[in-house]
């Protein structure tokens, strides 16, 4: 929690890229990380682990969040650790953005996430709902803020014009999602079309079976290799019985028939039509081609800029045209995840602590990547992935119960073992037992090891036999 406010949630709802590259795939198979994150997360909340914080008044400084999504929670959950008084006000009647209204239940219990966000709350971190700010500028000077952090969600379904004669039910994934979340179950029939290929139109699907349909089906303009949801996504939704229609694109609506263009990908992958079509019979259809943020109200603040797609311009710094005020999450032009949502709370919030105490803040130099090649892992590595457990199929079709199971005490433990602490030292004493010249000193446990060079002649054997990549040796300046 040094940097992450909510490992519980990105225990479940965080996509893991961190395993994409993990060294362990090179030996058998990655270390699960998010798993382990999710036990740690769960037994924090379980035990009540309290956050170390300072006093409210500590800095004398202000700062307004606004939004209360992944975003603006890590902003203030950074700048409260910092020593300011932090108040954030969503137009929302609850706080989590998107983590509420955009996450199904089955990915990410409602429970666990109230629990994350009560211990920002108990930290001091003031939160306001069903309040949308109109005025930026204005907010901030009654308020009194000494800095503000802009921190909306993409909240706004995109929008593509297929003619209709006589349309029959139609909805947004996002406000579909939504009504799903505030108990409102939408009236969808039997059979059920959703018009995309991301992740939330797999959310979309897949609760779609879960109100009953008998039939729900994805239709989407390129083949699943180049669909923007991630693969586990649709392995999921086809075995809770989602159909996939890749290579389709809606040509018109009549009523409940819907034309739809066979399309073929070119050389670059994108979808080209063929002229060739077919008939789909649907009750209702669900669009699910994306989102925007909606950032008209910042149109007067002075010196801000946009792009096209309406995103806020910022510096390196995350601070916009207008002095004091910064933004991040989906309100910049990024990624669109948690993951990187909660990675520009924590960024803005050095920047906006440094602003307010009049300093820079220079982030510390990162270290070389400990790659596989440099690894020596000279120690028995056989050790299999735990996997979690998923709830049947027939659970899974016909609730909102959590599909994915997290780890015991043990299975946690043997994980975090797997880890080959990459470019880290954990004390295994191999530099210490193998040193000819007795140049290593051990300095205590978790204090690692004194080097003394009057005794080193450079032989390197340490380098060789540390299995981690952790001691690099450098070339002596000429004398």
């Amino acid at each position: 929690m040094q940097d992450n406010p909510m490992p519980a949630v990105h225990g479940r709802s965080c996509y893991h890229p961190c395993e994409d590259v993990c060294n362990r795939v090179d030996v058998d198979r990655t270390v699960s990380i998010h798993a382990v994150e999710r036990y740690l997360g769960d037994q924090a909340l379980k035990e009540g682990w309290p956050v170390p914080i300072p006093p409210v008044d500590m800095s004398g400084k202000r700062v307004l969040v606004i939004g209360g999504g992944p975003s603006g929670l890590s902003a203030a959950y950074h700048l409260r650790r910092a020593g300011h008084d932090v108040t954030i006000h969503d137009a929302g009647p609850m706080a989590g953005g998107m983590m509420h209204f955009g996450i199904p239940k089955y990915r990410l219990p409602r429970d666990v996430l109230d629990a994350e966000i009560d211990r920002i709350r108990d930290m001091g971190v003031e939160i306001v709902l069903n309040h949308k700010v109109e005025d930026v500028v204005a907010e901030l000077e009654a308020g009194g803020f000494d800095a503000g952090f802009l921190a909306i969600g993409a909240h706004l379904s995109r929008r593509v014009d297929i003619p209709a004669r006589d349309a029959g039910r139609m909805y947004d994934a996002i406000s579909f999602l939504r009504d799903v979340e505030d108990g409102e179950e939408p009236k969808i029939g039997r059979r059920v079309a959703i018009y995309g290929g991301g992740n939330t139109a797999m959310d979309a699907a897949r609760t779609a079976k879960r109100l009953g349909a008998d039939e729900a089906l994805i239709i989407y303009r390129r083949d699943r290799e180049h669909m923007p949801a991630h693969d586990f996504e649709a392995v999921e939704a086809l075995d809770e019985g989602v159909e996939m229609h890749w290579l389709r694109t809606i040509r018109q609506i009549d009523e409940s028939m819907f034309k739809v263009e066979v399309m073929e990908l070119d050389e670059a992958g994108y979808p080209q039509p063929t002229g060739r079509f077919e008939q789909l019979e649907v009750d209702t259809l669900i669009m699910a081609l994306g989102q925007d943020v909606d950032t008209d109200f910042l149109q007067t603040v002075p010196g801000l800029e946009f792009k096209k797609d309406g995103t806020v311009l910022v510096g390196p710094d995350m601070m916009t045209g207008y002095p004091g005020l910064f933004a991040g999450g989906d309100m910049v032009p990024s990624e669109r995840t948690i993951t990187v949502a909660v990675g520009h709370g924590k960024k803005a919030s050095r920047y906006i602590d440094a602003y307010l105490k009049g300093t820079s803040y220079i982030p510390a130099p990162k270290h070389e990547i400990a790659t596989s090649e440099l690894l020596n892992l000279w120690y028995d590595t056989d050790a299999a992935q735990r996997e979690q457990a998923h709830i049947p199929v027939s659970q899974r079709q016909t609730t909102f119960d959590e599909v994915i199971g997290g780890l015991d005490e043990e299975s946690a433990r043997y994980e975090a073992q797997r880890c080959l602490s990459c470019g880290n030292c954990f004390e295994c004493d191999a530099c210490l037992g193998c040193c000819p010249d007795d140049a290593v000193i051990k300095l205590g446990v978790g204090k690692r090891y004194r080097f003394d060079y009057d005794l080193c002649t450079g032989c390197r054997i340490c380098a060789e036999q540390c299995p981690c990549a952790a001691i690099e040796m450098v070339a002596e300046p000429n004398a």
